[in-house]
C-alpha cells in the first residue's frame, strides 16, 4: 500500500470478504507498506507487441488475450496502449 487510506480500504474489503465467507478459508494476505517502485528497463517495455512470436508469448499470453476478447467484447480493444507511446517527449 502507498497510503494509509489504501491500507484501510484493503483491510475493510478483506474483512468484508471474510465475514461473508466468500472463500472456503479466511484470507491471510497481509497489508504492508509499499516499496520503492523501479520501472523495468526499456527492452522489457511493450514486450508482447515487439515479440509476438516469442515462444512464451505465443503459448501463454496470446491465448489469454484471445480469451479476454471473447469474455469482454465490449471492453476489448485490438490496439494496445503501449508504454513507449505514453512516455513524455524528451
Amino acid at each position: 500500500m502507498q497510503t494509509p487510506e489504501q491500507a484501510r480500504i484493503a483491510a475493510a474489503y478483506i474483512a468484508q470478504l471474510n465475514q461473508e465467507k466468500v472463500f472456503l478459508s479466511a484470507i491471510v494476505t497481509t497489508i504492508e507498506p509499499g516499496k520503492q517502485f523501479y520501472p523495468a528497463e526499456a527492452y522489457h517495455q511493450d514486450y508482447l507487441t515487439l515479440h509476438p512470436t516469442q515462444l512464451y508469448i505465443a503459448i501463454n499470453d496470446l491465448p489469454k488475450i484471445r480469451a479476454l476478447e471473447q469474455l469482454f467484447p465490449n471492453l476489448y480493444r485490438p490496439d494496445p496502449v503501449l508504454v513507449a507511446a505514453a512516455q513524455p517527449a524528451k
